[in-house]
């Protein structure tokens, strides 16, 4: 402004203190509860079908909690009962899986696209999870893709080892499905010996929104974190993480830790 030059540092402290004080106490208050105010009526207008430990359900749970969505309608249904299967998920997901993720006139069900999707469309809302800088994105977005692969090769293992019937099951196949798997974890644990804290760099993004879910199910089911120690790091870090804490999944709290990935 052209008078900034006529005050000193002085006078300027003398007059910005004392409002700065009086918006804290008042305005920023108001400010907030109107933000929150308008993030809950927003998430109204949202429907999450999930079931509690499937890691793409869990996505767009820290997903919503990053963007300070809460509030959203939600059903936590069965995969024991086959609610995925139900007409309710049907109607909005003719695939019969969850997530089944709503949000006003769009459907979105597959948990990458339902992430992109909230990110876009409340980008200045909550945690920003798409970096400026060329570097940092290019790397979270290779990440994010790449988790696509980690999470097929956890499905083939599981899917196989405990779906397939067993006078199907061939123990040459499993084992090949489990060296397939610590191949790739082996991958991850070098980028996180690289990165240091988070997939992408020193912030939490979109890449770990996707990724920590399957870390976590991977470790609760007997993951050695002594043979995987850059991986244990990044998942000790970012448990307690209020998204991810607020989301962790219930199920998990009954059963205690298993031991099936302790082969990996």
């Amino acid at each position: 402004m052209w008078w900034a030059g006529a005050w000193n540092k002085t006078s300027l402290l003398c007059i910005s203190v004392p409002l700065l004080t009086s918006f804290t106490n008042h305005n920023i208050f108001c400010l907030l509860s109107a933000v929150a105010l308008h993030s809950e009526t927003m998430a109204k207008d949202m429907t999450l079908l999930w079931a509690s430990g499937s890691p793409p359900c869990w996505r767009v749970m820290i997903m919503l909690e990053e963007k300070q969505l809460q509030g959203y309608n939600q059903k936590l249904l069965s995969f024991e009962k086959k609610e995925h299967k139900s007409q309710e998920v049907l109607d909005m997901n003719p695939r019969g899986q969850i997530p089944t993720f709503k949000c006003g006139k769009h459907i979105l069900n597959e948990s990458c696209a339902a992430c992109l999707f909230l990110e876009n469309q409340y980008k200045s809302q909550g945690t920003k999870l798409i970096p400026d800088f060329p570097d940092a994105q290019a790397l979270m977005y290779q990440r994010m893709f790449e988790a696509v692969t980690l999470h097929q090769k956890i499905a083939d293992l599981v899917v196989y080892k405990y779906f397939v019937p067993e006078g199907e099951r061939h123990d040459s196949a499993v084992q090949r499905k489990i060296e397939a798997l610590t191949a790739e974890l082996k991958l991850w644990e070098g980028y996180l010996k690289i990165t240091d804290c988070c997939l992408a760099g020193q912030e939490f993004t979109l890449a770990d929104v996707l990724f920590f879910p399957l870390i976590a199910f991977l470790f609760h089911f007997g993951l050695s974190s002594e043979r995987y120690p850059a991986l244990a790091k990044y998942y000790n870090s970012l448990k307690d993480r209020p998204s991810i804490k607020a989301t962790w999944p219930p199920y998990w709290q009954k059963i205690p830790e298993m031991d099936t990935m302790k082969p990996i």
